[in-house]
């Protein structure tokens, strides 16, 4: 069975970007990032050592989002999806959604959004 856990509004002032002016002055990012893993034990347990910890989770992508420096952030949600899946060996799957909440575009007001999914590889 999977279930899910959502992390919403993970918002950190970043440094990813295409263009000079993004590496430079930087930008404010939000990532949403959705955890797939089994819950039935931790439904019932009530226990927090039969869940994802998701603080450590969360720690790891703001940190991805203000520290490191990408061109693309299709490449942001990758890392930070790759970080995620080695956070904790019981995720089956998970889902990165990176926004730029107002990226520079001439006349443009809306936001730019990549959302991507990696499935954790077993374990040999």
């Amino acid at each position: 069975m999977i279930d899910t856990i959502r992390l919403n509004g993970i918002k950190a002032y970043g440094y990813t970007g295409a263009l000079p002016e993004e590496n430079i002055l930087g930008q404010w990012f939000e990532a949403e990032i959705t955890l797939y893993l089994d819950l039935v034990r931790a439904s019932q347990s009530d226990n927090l050592a039969d869940t994802c910890d998701y603080r450590n989770i969360i720690d790891n992508a703001m940190r991805i989002l203000r520290e490191e420096r990408f061109r693309l952030i299709e490449r942001l949600a990758g890392e930070i999806a790759s970080t995620t899946l080695v956070a904790d060996q019981r995720l089956q799957q998970v889902t990165v959604k990176v926004t730029k909440l107002a990226p520079p575009i001439a006349d443009f007001s809306g936001q730019i959004s990549v959302e991507i999914t990696r499935v954790a590889q077993p374990i040999s």
